[in-house]
This record gives C-alpha cells, sequence and structure tokens, in this order.
C-alpha cells in the first residue's frame, strides 16, 4: 500500500501526466518498419553533415594528379600507337638481334663451331688496343728516322684517339651484346666493355686506311691488310661479342678517326719535342 500511495502522488505531480500535455507522450500512429526506419535514418543526417562540414574542401590541384595517375604514360601511349619510324627501327634492331645470335657460332665451346674458338679469338686479339699500343712504342724506340718516327707518333696519337672515342660511346650508349660474356682482363684495360660500337673493327679500319695511306706496300699486301680489317670485325660477330650493326658502326668509326688524324696531323718537328719529352732529353729546336 504505501509503494502505490507513492507512486499515485508522483504520476499527479508530473506535469507531463496532465491532459494538455498527454499527446506528447504519447507514440506516433505509425508502422514500426517506418519508426525503425526514421530510427536509422536520423543518425545518419547529422553524421553525413558532420562529415562534409569537418572534410577539408579538395584543391585544384588534389583532382590534376588523379587525372594525371589515371593517364597513361607516354612509353605505354606510343606502343598502342607506333609511328611507321619507330616499327621500322624496331623491326631493324630485331633484325640484327636474330642475326647476330645465329652468326654467334663460336661463342661457346659448346656452340655448334666451339673447336675453332680459340683460332677466331686469336684473330679477334690482332685488333686489340693493347697490343698496337705496346707495338707502336716499341716500334718507336727502334726507330731512327725522322720519317719512320713522324708516322709512328701520328699512329700512337690514332692508337689513343680511338680507343678514349669508343671508350666513351660505349659508356654512354652501354649496349649489351647478343649473347652475355663477361669481358676479359684486355678489354678492361682498354676499357672495351659493351657492344656498341665494336672497338676492334673501328681500329682494324683505323690502322688499315694509315697503313694503306703511309706505307709503300706491294698489292697483294693491300688486299691482305684490308681482308685482315674484314675479318676482325667478323670474329667479334662469330665471338658473341658484338651485333652486326655495332661492327658497321665501328668501322666508320675508324675511318673518321683517320680522317681526323689526317687533320691535325703532327710535324717531324713536334714529334721530335715529344720523344724529347718522353725520354726526358732536351733537344734545341
Amino acid at each position: 500500500m504505501p509503494v502505490t500511495q507513492g507512486r499515485s502522488r508522483r504520476d499527479r505531480n508530473n506535469v507531463l501526466n496532465r491532459p494538455e500535455f498527454i499527446s506528447l507522450n504519447q507514440p506516433l500512429r505509425t508502422n514500426n518498419a517506418e519508426v525503425r526506419g526514421s530510427g536509422r535514418r536520423a543518425p545518419k543526417q547529422p553524421c553525413q553533415h558532420q562529415a562534409s562540414e569537418s572534410a577539408p574542401p579538395e584543391s585544384s590541384e588534389n583532382n590534376k594528379e588523379r587525372r594525371e595517375s589515371i593517364k597513361l604514360p607516354d612509353e605505354d601511349c606510343m606502343q598502342l600507337n607506333p609511328s611507321f619510324k619507330g616499327i621500322a627501327m624496331n623491326s631493324l634492331l630485331a633484325i640484327d638481334i636474330c642475326m647476330s645470335k645465329r652468326m654467334g657460332i663460336c661463342a661457346h665451346s659448346t656452340s655448334s663451331f666451339g673447336s675453332m674458338r680459340s683460332m677466331v679469338k686469336l684473330l679477334a686479339l690482332t685488333g686489340h688496343g693493347i697490343p698496337w699500343v705496346i707495338g707502336t712504342i716499341w716500334c718507336l724506340t727502334r726507330s731512327n728516322t725522322l720519317a719512320g718516327q713522324e708516322v709512328l707518333i701520328n699512329l700512337l696519337l690514332a692508337l689513343l684517339l680511338d680507343i678514349m672515342t669508343v671508350a666513351g660511346m660505349q659508356k654512354l650508349v652501354k649496349r649489351k651484346g647478343p649473347w652475355e660474356m663477361a669481358p676479359s682482363f684486355l678489354d678492361y684495360m682498354a676499357m672495351d666493355v659493351y657492344s656498341f660500337p665494336a672497338a676492334h673493327a673501328s681500329r682494324a679500319a683505323m690502322v688499315t686506311k694509315f697503313l694503306l695511306a703511309h706505307l709503300v706496300l706491294a698489292v697483294p699486301l693491300r688486299i691482305l691488310l684490308v681482308l685482315w680489317a674484314g675479318l676482325v670485325g667478323v670474329s667479334r660477330v662469330l665471338l658473341g661479342r658484338h651485333h652486326l650493326t655495332d661492327v658497321g658502326c665501328g668501322f666508320a668509326l675508324g675511318y673518321l678517326h683517320y680522317t681526323l688524324v689526317e687533320m691535325v696531323w703532327l710535324s717531324s718537328t713536334t714529334c721530335q719535342t715529344i720523344i724529347s719529352l718522353g725520354s726526358f732529353s732536351w733537344i734545341p729546336i
């Protein structure tokens, strides 16, 4: 009894129980699904509003970055729509690589002509830069004529120019040979590490043109000299060290080196000065 009396007193004192406020306490006459749906939608609206207020507006730079990230790179676009020039260059390179690999019959000891590898390497060694530089210096020390010393000094200048130019171009292009082979010790000494252009072919062409221009040789020797230059270039392809285009560009570069040396030809007086500086014996000019 005292508990029920306390509840009745509370209900009387409660203002919301008065007739004019009864409608506020009664729930709306709607379906349960609508009530539940309204209850779920209600908290979402302020969340979206708050998220829109809290999120900073996207700048134009971010939009540009997104558009650029969606775009394809230029390389892919070129591959999807190549030009006629690009197709021609890629076709020529593919033919060059294919023919160079087929001609590398002495690339390894297990190749089809692997038994001739040592002989082909000996032929290629005749076009190496280090033996030619050492041989030219040795001949220079043995020469007693002014004309012979003049020719040998300019030949040594041409050899050094050839070695430095080819090494610089190989370092810039960094083209690898058709067969992956480690350079030898002499190749590292002559800085002949990469494939393009072919250093042996360039040197053989330059030396052949130089000797034909400054030495009096019989016709058979001239033919043998030209044949030697061609075989040196072919030997590098047979060994799998160079492509055909590398050898062709090497021949052209060797002829260019010869032309440059002829343009800056050192006179006999200048050559004698260089010899005196090298032998530490000062000779008055």
